[in-house]
């Protein structure tokens, strides 16, 4: 298996290349779990991969609650299933608290502030409904609980690994928290080596070809907890060395199949690269600080045959988004026009008037 087949597997196995998915749920189901840090970005890594999307039709329905914003797996934020969202938060809790305790000393966070904390909002949102975080913050500081520093952070995504909150509906363009309870039916559970087996299914069916330890990267997972997972399911997938590494799958019709004469806008921190501990299948190592800042911003992509070739920006000015790329080498005539056709698709899904005002090829080193 070459590099060039594994990234053109990804794009299948995404959905970036092709699609059958026509709502919001069911990517966000068929991934497992999609980075969300940047919501705005992260609609379009949703409407990227289902058919007709726009930015409306996806925000409508995560204000619906038809799929869900919390911090799960790596502690960051990431879309989820309604369904999917209590056994990955009691699957990613323990090691996230742990990940979080030494910054909760310096915050003077206890167990004590955290259990108050929660009851607090779980009256407050109960009476409620749902929540902004400036309205949240107010009344833990009338509660006597501060929310200066980092405190307010430390303590909401406590409260939603507690399973207390989770994402509400919108409140004009601010994002709001409601009661998990109360915002997500209970579905059928799963216990903790069904919990381990499931993401591990779904992590290398959506994102495969993968190895363990781009698993155990997405995962946040023990590595030997991420082995474990893997071994639970090997017997449902299919695997193929490269090099030194064993990329594990579920799909043996796709592994011939060559992406060619495609392009495609990711949105920053997309599943594409962010969800993979060695990106070198998709980005060169000396274009990765060009895409991925110091401090560990992914920007967005110009990712051309499944290489990421680029990076662009939006500028939003009534009703034209111009957008403005950066290539890493000049690009040749059929992908300047695919280029073109991805702008007009970007287009379409916020419903605006494009214009491409730059291709610029980035200086040496």
């Amino acid at each position: 298996m070459t590099p060039p087949l594994i990234a053109s597997a990804r794009l299948i196995n995404q959905r970036i290349a092709d699609t059958d998915f026509t709502q919001p749920s069911e990517i966000v189901r068929w991934m497992g779990a999609m980075q969300a840090q940047d919501y705005f970005m992260a609609k379009r890594a949703i409407g990227l991969r289902i058919k007709n999307a726009t930015d409306k039709s996806v925000e409508i329905a995560f204000s619906r609650g038809e799929f869900l914003r919390t911090h799960l797996l790596r502690p960051t934020w990431h879309f989820v299933a309604p369904e999917d969202i209590r056994w990955m938060i009691r699957l990613s809790a323990p090691q996230i608290k742990i990940q979080m305790r030494a910054r909760d000393r310096q915050l003077e966070l206890t167990e004590a502030v955290f259990t108050k904390s929660n009851l607090i909002l779980g009256k407050f949102l109960s009476e409620k409904g749902n929540a902004t975080r400036d309205e949240i913050s107010e009344e833990l500081n009338k509660s006597g609980i501060k929310t200066d520093d980092s405190r307010l952070s430390h303590l909401m995504i406590h409260a939603e690994l507690d399973a207390i909150i989770c994402s509400g509906p919108l409140k004009g363009r601010k994002q709001t928290y409601a009661l998990l309870e109360e915002r997500v039916s209970r579905h059928k559970d799963l216990n903790h080596e069904e919990s381990l087996a499931e993401l591990a299914l779904r992590y290398f069916t959506s994102h495969g070809p993968a190895t363990v330890i781009d698993f155990y990267w997405w995962s946040g997972l023990s590595l030997t907890k991420a082995r474990q997972a893997l071994e639970m399911v090997k017997q449902m997938l299919l695997h193929e060395n490269s090099g030194s590494e064993t990329y594990w799958f579920k799909d043996s019709l796709i592994n011939d199949v060559l992406i060619e004469n495609s392009v495609h806008l990711l949105p920053a921190f997309d599943e594409y690269l962010i969800s993979y501990r060695n990106r070198s299948v998709s980005i060169d190592s000396d274009n990765t600080r060009k895409a991925i800042s110091s401090n560990g911003i992914f920007r967005p992509l110009i990712v051309i045959n499944g290489r990421v070739e680029g990076i662009w920006k939006r500028t939003i000015q009534k009703d034209i988004v111009f957008i403005e790329m950066t290539l890493f080498r000049s690009p040749e005539k059929t992908a300047l026009k695919a280029i073109e056709s991805a702008v007009l698709k970007y287009g379409d899904f916020l419903e605006l008037r494009t214009r491409l005002s730059l291709i610029s090829k980035t200086s040496a080193g």
